[in-house]
């Protein structure tokens, strides 16, 4: 037993081998405003803490940034923010947003 190693799994390689269909006519989500600095930080905060595709960032200047073309559509964001800085979010249109190949 002493020869076991931990089995680890990279979520980034997973979601990396997906297919994604950007709809660039029609964001399935918007934001109550494209000046993200603009945003409550509690309220950006949740989103660069719960998604899991990494759409909502931050950089270390303070530099928000958002980007719905990897989007999972898990809609974790939604539940989240919804009430508060989510403007829209629906399922992209059909043959639209993401294919998964693994997991």
């Amino acid at each position: 037993m002493k020869n076991l190693k931990p089995i680890t799994c990279r979520v980034d390689e997973l979601i990396a081998v997906n297919k994604f269909e950007v709809d660039e006519e029609n964001a399935h989500i918007e934001l109550v405003s494209e000046d993200l600095s603009s945003l409550p930080d509690e309220e950006f905060g949740k989103l660069i803490r719960v998604c899991p595709a990494g759409l909502y960032r931050e950089d270390e200047n303070g530099i928000r940034s958002f980007d719905y073309a990897g989007c999972l559509e898990c809609g974790t964001c939604r539940i989240a923010c919804e009430a508060t800085i989510i403007k829209k979010w629906e399922q992209p249109r059909p043959f639209m947003g993401v294919s998964y190949r693994f997991g």
